[in-house]
């Protein structure tokens, strides 16, 4: 059995004119969802570091103090990846947007 497809053109063409209005939009996402990323990473950092030094200091070991050293380093994360950051949100969006076949107007890569 054989079917006839018929492809409108004009719904392709347009559906393609559609797509620099939103890039804009979606690549503010992906830059914000890089940066949430670049926050986590430096979050897990933070607490790493933080299991290599002694407990000494001012304060003894306890939940609260967890807590509040938790805390502290998850304000501190988000501080740094909102700002500059260490630049790994900038490297992974190059990555991912390196392979776009199409370049939109007035987008920093």
């Amino acid at each position: 059995m054989i079917y006839k497809v018929k492809i409108d053109n004009t719904s392709i063409i347009n559906s393609t004119q559609r797509i620099p209005d939103k890039a804009p939009e979606d690549s503010q996402k992906l830059m914000e969802v890089c940066k949430q990323f670049e926050s986590v990473f430096i979050n897990m950092m933070l607490k790493q570091m933080r299991s290599t030094v002694g407990d000494g200091g001012l304060t003894e070991k306890s939940h609260g103090r967890e807590i509040f050293e938790s805390m502290y380093d998850e304000t501190l994360s988000d501080e740094i990846a909102s700002g500059q950051g260490i630049g790994l949100a900038k490297d992974l969006y190059k990555q991912l947007t390196a392979y776009q076949k199409v370049t939109y107007k007035g987008q920093d890569e």
